[in-house]
């Protein structure tokens, strides 16, 4: 479950900043950054309002900070767990839908904070959008390193090109499988990131399944196109060899 996603558990003995952030990412992420006012987050963090301007000067200064950290512990959380399904790169591939279905079934789920939080802001500029657009990169980046491990684990490509009726050079094979690893994981954050908005507004954490029987149909569409017919294997079976 997402309880390593929790803020600070002890208010009492967290300093004002914190229990601000604590409060600002609570209401922000269950009713939206323009639903919730400072005054709320005041009250809620149980500080004066004079902290609030101490250490932040503005709500969207306190958003900002807010997401920020949530980016953090987040991605802890999901490359923690993803990376405790197994050692084999498919494995964490695919596990990365049984991770997301335990935080579908959170009571606090309430979608991806930073897709929301994007949502209400217009400005590709504002802060709130950069520290929303820097967590898909950061998370996109941690999909890429996954699969780079998968294409390297599937073996040399043998893509026969019909137009010049030859296989690829060796000297081929680097270009093509960077371009493979990075198309894949372009394809994954899709899936990631269409699993979560299908389980935020149907209710239903069995979006996560759905999507990971979608990502291991492309798996093994992608492990086919990366070799001739004759030598097609299934990945699962490739992996087991």
């Amino acid at each position: 479950m997402e309880t390593s996603l929790a803020s600070s558990d002890n208010p009492s003995t967290t300093g004002a900043r914190e229990r601000l952030l604590d409060a600002a990412e609570a209401l922000i992420y269950a009713g939206g950054i323009h639903a919730t006012g400072v005054d709320a987050i005041v009250r809620q963090s149980c500080t004066a309002r004079k902290s609030f301007y101490t250490h932040f000067g503005s709500k969207d200064a306190l958003v900002a900070a807010a997401l920020e950290r949530r980016d953090e512990r987040w991605m802890n959380w999901f490359t923690g767990n993803t990376l405790a399904r197994g050692t084999a790169p498919r494995a964490r591939l695919i596990g990365m839908f049984d991770v997301l279905r335990e935080w579908f079934l959170s009571d606090d789920f309430h979608g991806c904070a930073f897709l929301n939080a994007a949502g209400e802001i217009g400005a590709a500029d504002d802060p709130i959008r950069v520290v929303a657009r820097e967590h898909k990169a950061r998370l996109l980046r941690f999909v890429r390193e996954v699969c780079d491990d998968y294409v390297a684990s599937t073996g040399p490509d043998v893509i026969t090109q019909k137009k010049q009726g030859r296989q690829n050079k060796p000297d081929d094979q680097p270009d093509r499988r960077t371009a493979r690893a990075a198309r894949l994981s372009r394809q994954w954050l899709i899936l990631i990131d269409g699993a979560i908005g299908v389980a935020l507004v149907s209710g239903d954490a069995d979006a996560a399944l759905d999507a990971r029987t979608a990502a291991g149909q492309l798996l093994e569409a992608d492990f086919a196109v990366s070799r001739p017919s004759g030598r097609r294997v299934s990945t699962q079976r490739q992996e087991k060899s």
